[in-house]
């Protein structure tokens, strides 16, 4: 590619970051208003129909159609207004695997928290974006504990998110073979239900805050109760439970610094019995950390409120804690969906 095309291709790039803010809260909008969903069940329908619909004035109907179709989820055709392909499989679904609701909850819970970026890097400390949630502790998780309904928003934000990427780490042949898991940071139990009705060989235990285990066993399905279980605790002050023959750490390595891992990787390998297998599965940065939008966008709320700490690491990092863990065999599932990694080691 040549110098001409490459700046072009980057300041288009530049264009859509810079813009990204208003066109995202945009589409929130659009969703909440029930502007997509009216013109996925009405393909064609006119700004007549649409204002109708929506009850707002007809010039800040006109100001967000023109945003819609700046971003290309909408067309205007013929008169009327057209989904794009994108906006019907991804926002107007009721697939589990729909963004509607992470997109409301990054506006929610993510989004307020960056223009405090500049002070979280400075200070290395996420306090400015978390004083937006009172109450003890110097984690989000810690905060929204105590509001059960917080609780409740932000899992059922980040739980259709979990589905988009849960196949590729039940498909995997190792962690097939597991016949007790148990799932640490394993939030609403998504992922856990999603497995035991995989595996029908195979119970799952998440082991979690009180009031997050609360959270997911008050939403678990019949058909997986008994297999199913919930450990709440500290997953720092108090000892893993024995008992299994895989330990999952899914989403929650990347929340914590590498010492913080490495203490969570040393009792992990404590609690397995010889021949058991630690998986960690985590959004990853490649290893050179030159790529990766997802990545990136995570480790940037890690790092602003979340947790003060963590990112989305390269799986170099996950293989090199392993094995100082003490494991034996040490590999890499990489290039899955979503910018994600597995990486697994195995007690010696």
């Amino acid at each position: 590619m040549g110098d001409s095309q490459e700046f072009d291709r980057v300041y288009e790039r530049f264009q859509l970051i810079v813009n990204g803010p208003a066109l995202f809260n945009a589409v929130v909008t659009a969703l909440e208003l029930d502007v997509l969903p009216f013109v996925s069940r009405h393909p064609g329908a006119t700004f007549e129909e649409l204002r109708d619909h929506v009850g707002i004035e007809p010039h800040k109907l006109r100001v967000l159609m023109l945003a819609l179709c700046a971003t290309e989820l909408v067309e205007r055709r013929d008169g009327g207004y057209v989904n794009s392909r994108v906006a019907e499989e991804h926002l107007v679904t009721d697939s589990p695997e729909g963004w509607r609701d992470t997109l409301l909850g990054w506006r929610k819970f993510q989004y307020p928290a960056f223009p405090h970026l500049t002070d979280a890097l400075r200070t290395g400390k996420n306090e400015a974006a978390l004083a937006s949630y009172p109450g003890p502790g110097n984690t989000l998780y810690d905060r929204l504990a105590n509001d059960p309904e917080l609780v409740a928003s932000y899992h059922d934000s980040i739980g259709p998110f979990t589905h988009l990427f849960a196949h590729a780490l039940l498909d995997n042949a190792e962690i097939a073979e597991v016949g007790r898991l148990l799932d640490v940071g394993g939030g609403d139990g998504t992922t856990a239900i999603k497995f035991v009705r995989r595996h029908t060989h195979a119970t799952v235990t998440i082991f979690d805050m009180p009031s997050v285990c609360r959270h997911a066993e008050s939403g678990l399905p019949d058909d997986v109760k008994g297999r199913v279980l919930t450990y709440p605790g500290d997953i720092f002050e108090d000892d893993f439970p024995g008992g299994f023959d895989g330990i999952l750490f899914s989403h929650s390595m990347e929340v914590f610094s590498p010492e913080h891992n490495g203490r969570l990787l040393a009792k992990a390998y404590e609690a397995l019995p010889p021949g058991g297998k630690i998986f960690l599965y985590n959004m990853c940065a490649p290893d050179d950390e030159n790529s990766g939008l997802l990545s990136a966008r995570l480790s940037l709320f890690l790092n602003v409120l979340a947790s003060g700490e963590g990112m989305a690491y390269p799986p170099k990092d996950y293989e090199r804690w392993l094995t100082e863990a003490g494991c034996d065999s040490v590999r890499s599932y990489t290039g899955l969906p979503y910018e994600h990694a597995l990486v697994v080691g195995v007690k010696g």
